[in-house]
């Protein structure tokens, strides 16, 4: 069972257990600065699997400000990660189907998620389709690993 919560005191042992391939961190973060990265409009969160924290991510609630394909009201997901131990067990994919009815919930006044992931990242867009969200066939060329793909989905 995959819940979402926003990132607390009670999560922070576990959120350092949190590892990526090396190879991955040029795409996500690594947890010290997933940390250092909350603010007003940048909200962190974690991802439990059977009530273990397995994964976190951000929610950009100033996204289309930052971003012109982003159309408002919406918010933008950052910093999408599992646990490599974890990846492929369908586990990111569940997590992401889990945050729309959770963003519908707590986050009521947006009505899309939009979001960037590197085309040098095939499983990450795999994830994110699997999950139902959309390639819009645009392409964001302002990230530090090259081009991304802009994905988005309704929020209901």
């Amino acid at each position: 069972m995959i819940n979402i919560e926003k990132l607390n005191a009670s999560h922070m042992s576990a959120i350092h257990h949190i590892t990526l391939a090396e190879e991955q961190i040029k795409f996500a973060s690594t947890v010290d600065a997933f940390l250092a990265d909350s603010s007003e409009t940048m909200h962190l969160h974690v991802i439990k699997y059977h009530d273990d924290v397995v994964g976190f991510f951000k929610i950009d609630i100033a996204y289309s400000s930052t971003f012109g394909f982003c159309s408002e009201p919406s918010v933008g997901l950052r910093t999408f990660v599992i646990d490599a131990k974890l990846q492929g067990k369908g586990i990111g994919s569940n997590a992401v189907k889990a945050l729309l009815p959770y963003l519908k919930e707590n986050y009521p006044h947006y009505h899309s998620l939009y979001l960037t992931v590197n085309c040098q990242n095939p499983g990450a867009v795999s994830c994110y389709q699997k999950a139902g969200l959309q390639d819009t066939g645009e392409l964001y060329l302002g990230g530090a690993a090259g081009p991304q793909h802009i994905m988005k989905a309704k929020i209901f």
